[in-house]
């Protein structure tokens, strides 16, 4: 006898969902908060009942059969519409509740994002926030984030945006480098220096205009060239620490030690662009309703990165 629409396994089929956008079961069942045994016990299940195999299963990943990825496909938008429809109601309660899923820089992450939280969490219990620390740009409605903090210029126009706080690009090394090696006035006298970079293309270079001149004008542009490169700001800073040459950091990376004096600014009367965003921003979808608690966090942010910066311990 066919089943009525009160049989229907919903719970399965929404972690089903879950388990298509993470890609694996020890992520879904994380992302749900249950055992790993548990999600792949009710996979099962849902396909017992289903008749077909829904999932294909290795010892090193998986992946959705036709009938799988069709049954995602078509459920997506009413489990979207129906957390939309619950995140509404959860909004009426006096105290914004609920899981905030938020993406981050890394280094941001740990020096000026966690060491804040205290105060919100201090003043909004009942919500909960679930971090991931990422350099790369998400797709943040395909990966399920509901805000991100970037740096950026320009955020994306089908986004909405708010700017937190004005940030700076600083040349730094330690003074055992500079009295090593000397200190570069000018760019073009970097092309002699151990530089410590992002690797972000097969001839690293960096840009400068002199300070206070804007970013319209003519750029001095320098191949740079060292022993050491790596894709996050902390990990520079502790190969500048080190004196393994000069490095090009956001204010946040360096301000501690520049305060330590473990690190001097090099150049002062020179200004990079092009490496890192002029603005923090954060960034949501856009959506016509947005939750109570995207809400309060967005404005505790605007309020918490004011200031700008915090000075925390470089190590």
């Amino acid at each position: 006898m066919k089943k009525s629409l009160f049989d229907t396994p919903w719970n399965q089929l929404h972690w089903l969902t879950v388990l298509a956008e993470q890609g694996s079961f020890t992520a879904a069942a994380r992302r749900l908060g249950i055992s790993k045994a548990a999600m792949s016990q009710h996979i099962a299940e849902l396909e017992r009942q289903a008749g077909v195999t829904l999932v294909r299963r290795t010892t090193r990943s998986v992946r959705l059969t036709d009938a799988g990825r069709g049954l995602v496909e078509e459920t997506r938008v009413a489990f979207g519409t129906i957390a939309h429809s619950f995140a509404g109601v959860q909004d009426l309660a006096q105290t914004p509740r609920g899981l905030l899923r938020v993406t981050a820089p890394v280094a941001l992450s740990r020096q000026q994002l966690v060491p804040r939280l205290a105060s919100f969490f201090q003043a909004y219990p009942d919500i909960r926030i679930e971090l991931s620390m990422s350099d790369n740009i998400n797709a943040l409605a395909m990966e399920g984030f509901d805000l991100a903090i970037r740096h950026t210029e320009t955020p994306p126009d089908t986004h909405v945006a708010w700017p937190l706080c004005r940030t700076r690009t600083l040349l730094v090394a330690s003074r055992a480098y500079l009295q090593r090696r000397g200190s570069p006035t000018e760019p073009h006298m970097l092309v002699d220096q151990d530089c410590l970079y992002y690797p972000r293309q097969d001839q690293p270079a960096w840009h400068f205009v002199p300070r206070g001149a804007g970013h319209n004008h003519p750029r001095t542009t320098v191949p740079v060239n060292g022993i050491f490169s790596a894709n996050n700001s902390e990990a520079l800073r502790e190969a500048a620490l080190c004196g393994l040459g000069i490095a090009l950091l956001p204010d946040f990376s360096a301000q501690a030690a520049l305060r330590d004096g473990g690190l001097v600014e090099v150049m002062p009367d020179w200004e990079s662009t092009g490496a890192f965003a002029s603005y923090l921003f954060a960034i949501r979808p856009y959506s016509a309703n947005v939750p109570r608690a995207a809400s309060v966090f967005i404005a505790w942010l605007r309020d918490a990165f004011t200031g700008g910066f915090v000075s925390a311990p470089a190590r």
